[in-house]
């Protein structure tokens, strides 16, 4: 390229920078700001020349992503100039030679505290081990507790990234949507960012399910025209309504997204044309009296469940109880004339723009006291500070119950007293026993819920009235950890079983010294190898326990393995089995050697997508936890042998692995030409009735020529429930059995299990 050409790219680049940085100021001013655009203009320049010259995977400059991020901070947030220049700045001191001293002494202390906790959870919050992925996460909640700023900004950015992902290579695409999956949309969902936690998870979904994103945004544009007839027929007499109340007002269609509409087809094992709600309807109001938007959001409710028949069981008030995110509202679902039900969503404009912006908005319609946000706030961070103050020793653990505590929707129990507890859904008795004081829960022994008595495990619902019974000698059980959900429960149930399973071993240490004393015999770090190897147990902690247990008793085997005279059998070498049999139905799963799996070295190419094939399939480990067949999409997993796993990209485990260890995620893509078979299980319910399994085995074995491995069926008091493993080449062909059943006369229910 001559030197003419060099000047023009780069005066055309120049133009475009300018221009995006015109856009952000003329947002900002547009905004309810104070206006400080100097320091906005001064951060601008310097971030620009601190990039100078660097570029974006994409091949734009590398300034454009920084004034995108804070675009969006500005005007899809609501931030002010302090963010901005946060944004604008959050890239400098990782990717260049300036530091944070720099950043303070230039900007001063405020806008560094929040790049330096930005440049704290950078690239991604995971590093390459678990462990590592926990301190960072923790490093983030953190910075969080300083400012809320930092996570705000930190969502921005990834909203970004998400909106240009298209640059990126296969397994890097994986990865960063399923940590958006697994963090950012929870984290902006909690936060009340409705609008962006949507938007994340649409694009998590475009890039890991393509086929199915398409399919089903096709399907909602093809479906556009019956849902806007719909529409307009269902408001119109809304309107009247409303104009006769005299309320300025609007009323919006709120389609469901493509990412929630698959996620409940997958759950509900139904297909696109049985989802009912995909349309809502959203009336957003502008108050007359702005102290009075309670009540006139009731008085709608009231004037509209004139016009149609309103659902007993669906009324939702998040009005005198808004969710923890901020979120207030009335939910309330009407039959139509058209014989559908339609849920409406009833809104003052304030309350619009808190589901829509989040914490951000709640300051706009504030007379300078903030006081009661920071309180909502303050809560939440509390959470997490409590998880925070008692680490779990595995950072996955860490994970799921910062997940558990503050992504979970909510619940509002009653006290015997009337006292409101928030609670996350899901939680039982127990929960609520130790959320209320430690020695309640240690020592509880059921509880009334409602006035009924009912067990620890009892999960309770919305409105509960809550009484918690206990004895002073009931001792906290391991199975207790197994039915409760929050994190001090959890914590509080391991701290009291690791005192007491100190005392049991202590106990167990007792037993073997005198068994040793009485047979001559000193206690060595030896003698205990060998006892803990001759009963199977890998840590002497867990030997001892079982002895003060009296799980295991000493005895003349005993003395035997110590004294050199009995022979242990070695255990079996290590075996993987694939799930796929040769080209003979009647041939039995093939075990793989572990040497022709495939290892990954120095010089494996991480950006090439893994093929399997009918001749590769064997250099994979296909595990247990997913099961997945030709046509599932599916990504491949380095292990800690450098070996390679294959998971679908909805496997759960497959979600961990993407937001722990991304650097260790590989694209995989199928080359199957119909030559090897697969196991798959379909799970039937129905209406029992004569001749029904012969129907059943008809469709699969005559009509579509596939062979049945095994049917386990029961009926009960009229109904049919059983599974069926048959024996496929692909999910082409799981899907055509699926379709052929569900026309089968009495069968209700079809679905493929993993």
């Amino acid at each position: 390229m001559d030197d003419q050409n060099l000047k023009d790219k780069e005066s055309v680049e120049n133009q475009m920078i300018d221009d995006a940085f015109q856009h952000l100021i003329d947002t900002y001013l547009s905004s309810r700001h104070r206006k400080k655009v100097d320091i906005i203009n001064k951060a601008f320049n310097f971030a620009r020349q601190a990039h100078k010259g660097v570029r974006r995977l994409s091949g734009e400059p590398y300034i454009m992503h920084p004034i995108a991020v804070a675009q969006i901070a500005c005007e899809e947030m609501g931030l002010g100039s302090t963010s901005i220049c946060a944004a604008l700045l959050h890239d400098v001191v990782e990717d260049t030679d300036y530091t944070i001293e720099d950043i303070e002494n230039i900007f001063g202390q405020k806008i560094a505290q929040i790049v330096d906790g930005l440049t704290k959870i950078s690239g991604g919050i995971f590093g390459e081990h678990a462990s590592a992925q926990a301190e960072n996460f923790k490093k983030l909640l953190l910075t969080m507790s300083d400012d809320i700023r930092v996570i705000l900004i930190k969502i921005c950015d990834r909203l970004h990234n998400m909106r240009t992902l298209e640059s990126q290579p296969a397994n890097k695409q994986y990865k960063i949507a399923g940590e958006t999956l697994y963090i950012y949309a929870p984290l902006a969902n909690r936060l009340g960012l409705n609008k962006i936690k949507t938007e994340l998870e649409n694009l998590s979904f475009k890039f890991e399910h393509p086929d199915d994103y398409d399919d089903i945004t096709d399907k909602l544009s093809f479906t556009k025209e019956q849902r806007d007839k719909l529409f307009e027929e269902f408001t119109s007499p809304i309107r009247e309504a409303l104009d006769q109340m005299g309320l300025k007002y609007e009323i919006k269609a709120r389609v469901k997204s493509p990412y929630s509409i698959w996620t409940k087809m997958q759950t509900k094992h139904v297909t696109f044309d049985e989802i009912y709600d995909i349309l809502a309807v959203r009336i957003i109001f502008t108050p007359k009296v702005r102290a009075d938007e309670i009540n006139e959001c009731f008085s709608i409710y009231v004037a509209i469940s004139k016009i149609y028949k309103s659902h007993p069981d669906r009324l939702r008030d998040w009005l005198n109880h808004p969710k923890a995110n901020g979120y207030q509202a009335l939910h309330v679902t009407l039959m139509s004339k058209q014989g559908r039900w339609i849920e409406v969503q009833i809104r003052s404009d304030r309350m619009n723009e808190v589901a829509e912006q989040g914490f951000a908005a709640h300051w706009k319609y504030k007379e300078g006291d903030v006081q009661e946000d920071e309180n909502e706030l303050n809560n939440w961070l509390g959470t997490i500070k409590e998880i925070l103050d008692d680490p779990q020793p595995d950072a996955m653990d860490f994970l799921d119950a910062i997940k558990l505590n503050l992504f979970a929707s909510e619940i509002f129990v009653f006290t015997p007293k009337g006292e409101i507890k928030t609670m996350p859904a899901g939680c039982t008795a127990l929960d609520f026993a130790f959320q209320i004081h430690t020695f309640l829960g240690s020592h509880c022994i059921g509880a009334k819920v409602n006035h009924k008595l009912v067990p620890l495990s009892h999960q309770l619902q919305s409105g509960d009235q809550v009484e918690i019974l206990t004895s002073k000698s009931q001792h906290v059980q391991p199975s207790w950890i197994n039915f409760v959900s929050t994190a001090k429960a959890k914590g509080k149930i391991q701290a009291i079983l690791r005192r007491d399973s100190r005392e049991i071993q202590k106990k167990g240490e007792e037993v073997l010294n005198e068994w040793l004393k009485k047979n001559d015999m000193e206690m060595t770090t030896s003698i205990l190898d060998k006892l803990c190897e001759f009963h199977d147990f890998q840590k002497h902690e867990n030997f001892f326990l079982a002895l003060g247990e009296r799980s295991i008793l000493l005895g003349d085997k005993d003395l035997d393995e110590l004294r050199g005279k009995s022979k242990k059998q070695g255990n079996g070498k290590w075996r993987k089995y694939v799930p796929f049999l040769g080209h003979d139905k009647k041939k039995a799963i093939q075990p793989i050697k572990e040497e022709n799996l495939l290892v990954v070295g120095k010089d494996f190419d991480k950006k090439r997508p893994c093929l399997i094939t009918e001749e590769t399939i064997g250099k994979y480990i296909f595990p247990k936890c997913c099961h997945p067949i030709p046509g599932d999409d599916i990504l491949g997993f380095i292990d800690n042998k450098n070996r390679i796993e294959i998971h679908k990209r909805t496997c759960p485990v497959a979600s961990k692995l993407k937001s722990s260890f991304g650097n260790r995620i590989l694209d995989a893509k199928w080359d199957m030409h119909k030559l090897l078979f697969f196991d798959a299980t379909i799970e039937i319910k129905g209406i029992d009735r004569k001749g029904m399994m012969r129907d059943v085995t008809n469709v699969i074995t005559e009509q579509l020529d596939v062979n049945i491995h095994k049917v386990t069926v029961s009926a009960d008091e009229g109904i049919f429930d059983g599974s069926i493993e048959i024996r496929v080449h692909d999910r082409d062909e799981v899907k055509t059995i699926m379709e052929s059943l569900k026309l089968i006369e009495g069968l209700q229910e079809v679905q493929q299990i993993m």
